[in-house]
């Protein structure tokens, strides 16, 4: 994937306002994705070995750029 190229999800959508329905499953999805950070965090502090905790830490960061992926393309809407 190109950088500076927009999410599949924002391809060709312009720069107008989201409608509700649009709006709730992108809500959804964020809720979905604070919830896999939060939990890998958890994971992340309750894991001794520093192989699965590094996974973790990847894993809640893959997940946290997701969440501030979708904030973005709702802030581009307002």
């Amino acid at each position: 994937m190109q950088k500076n190229k927009e999410p599949w999800f924002m391809e060709g959508a312009g720069t107008g306002s989201i409608d509700t329905k649009d709006l709730g499953t992108v809500q959804d999805e964020m809720y979905s994705e604070a919830l896999a950070y939060k939990k890998c965090k958890v994971y992340e502090s309750s894991f001794q070995d520093r192989n699965l905790k590094s996974m973790a830490s990847d894993h809640a960061e893959h997940h946290k750029q997701h969440f501030d992926t979708l904030q973005d393309y709702l802030q581009s809407r307002q």
